[in-house]
């Protein structure tokens, strides 16, 4: 019956294309498939026996608590202002060097990245604020557009980044798994903490090889990103300078260390940075009670959307694994005549279509449960694949001519940038990706070396 697993995932998928909301899209066409199979005699009805227990157990999950406490600490942060003093403050320092006000966009993007972790509120803010005085610094529209939606996808990989959270309970659920297919019944876990730990150097990494790139365009092509004569008007103090970096970096050292170092879960952590966040915007004076009444909204709806998905993701692949599904893409995987890697290789590049059109949510929540315990039975490192997808994905909300980073930028960018510049702009980063994906894929160590170091797995 695995005919009828692929038969559902593309009536998922189509369904999606077709504007459908995700959650209903999900579990509604899973039990649509469930109900006929059980009429017809080719499903199983005891699968949807543990239905109540699954959703029970999302529910009750205490890592999955982190993810409304991180999207509350991001908005608020966002609210706060944050990123203006920021690019104000980084603008002032590296301003008058050539290409100073691309390092210092990139550099506000990764601490942006580093503090609220969503991507789609980091490009719109850094477009509002950085794009056009960029544009008035003479920068060409293609650097000053590739730079900030590079810089403003960082928040896929840098932690703490929601992605990573929920990506982390789904691959200790696949590595479970797979160890259980192999007969080992005291199976190892992997967790947030542990991902987290190993995207610190790839997102490092990536930072380090934009400015690179960024430092090259203004070597070989300055007219492209022209010098910038300041006055003393715009000269920055020491204090005015630890004024903007000294809160986000205490908070991105609160939370990240506090994981890091084993003193905190993400879950408890995450309640440290939504805390911090608070008083942040209260120092600040940016927390009036109708924004917090805002914040607070939208807390819940971001929250609300991803425990909705979450739960048919789970409808889906329980109804997906009744039908043999899982069966069906291991002997595809497996019959490949490349082995591990011409595996990998297919389901990254699956990934990277997909992302294209689904949000890394739904790809998080549907293809990795299947095609991951899959993966991880050929003895593949879970916290390597983890990041090696979380890269994949971001890279996918870079390449034009869908990527969804491109369309926030779009949204926010002055009417005389075209859409074809923004895609002329971020196809060397594109570049710069996928150049970090084939990197690490040669040397996993990069990902795998502090998490070993930190927790010796």
């Amino acid at each position: 019956m695995e005919w009828i697993a692929l038969l559902l995932f593309a009536a998922v998928i189509l369904l999606l294309l077709a504007g459908f909301p995700v959650a209903f899209s999900l579990g509604g066409t899973a039990l649509l498939f469930a109900f006929f199979g059980v009429i017809g005699g080719g499903f199983e009805a005891a699968f949807l026996t543990s239905l109540p227990s699954r959703i029970y157990g999302i529910m009750t999950n205490e890592t999955l608590v982190a993810v409304p406490l991180f999207v509350f600490m991001g908005i608020t942060l966002e609210r706060a202002q944050i990123a203006e003093d920021l690019l104000e403050s980084l603008s002032s320092l590296f301003g008058s060097l050539r290409g100073g006000l691309g390092i210092s966009v990139t550099l506000v993007g990764m601490l942006l990245a580093a503090s609220t972790g969503i991507v789609g509120a980091t490009v719109v803010t850094m477009g509002l604020l950085s794009l056009p005085t960029m544009l008035k610094r003479g920068y060409s529209p293609e650097i000053a557009t590739g730079t900030i939606c590079a810089s403003g996808t960082l928040g896929q990989i840098i932690p703490p980044s929601i992605i990573l959270v929920m990506l982390g309970e789904v691959m200790s659920t696949a590595y479970q798994q797979a160890q259980l297919s192999q007969g080992i019944f005291s199976p190892e876990t992997v967790s947030v903490g542990d991902l987290f730990a190993g995207a610190l150097l790839p997102g490092l990494m990536l930072v380090v090889m934009y400015v690179i790139y960024l430092i090259a365009v203004a070597i070989f092509n300055p007219a492209a990103m022209p010098a910038h004569r300041s006055d003393s008007s715009e000269s920055v103090s020491v204090q005015r300078l630890l004024k903007a970096l000294f809160p986000p970096l205490l908070l991105i050292f609160a939370v990240l260390g506090s994981i890091l170092g084993g003193f905190a879960t993400p879950t408890e952590a995450a309640g440290v940075g939504a805390m911090g966040a608070l008083l942040m915007a209260l120092q600040r004076r940016a927390l009036s009670m109708e924004r917090l009444q805002d914040i607070m909204r939208n807390t819940l709806r971001i929250s609300s959307m991803v425990f909705m998905i979450l739960i048919g993701a789970s409808v889906f692949s329980l109804v997906f694994r009744g039908y043999g599904g899982d069966d069906g893409v291991r002997a595809v995987l497996d019959a490949l005549p490349g082995g591990v890697f011409a595996a990998v290789l297919l389901v990254m590049l699956v990934m990277f279509l997909l992302g294209f059109v689904l949000d890394f949510i739904e790809i998080t929540f549907v293809v990795v449960p299947i095609v991951g315990p899959v993966l991880l039975s050929m003895g593949l490192d879970p916290v390597w694949l983890g990041i090696m997808i979380a890269i994949n994905l971001q890279t996918s909300f870079l390449t034009p001519p869908f990527g969804f980073a491109l369309f926030y930028l779009r949204g926010v960018a002055p009417a005389e940038i075209t859409t074809a510049q923004i895609y002329r702009g971020v196809v060397p980063f594109v570049g710069i990706q996928i150049l970090a994906l084939l990197i690490l894929a040669a040397f996993p160590e990069i990902v795998t070396w502090l998490p070993d170091r930190l927790y010796g797995s």
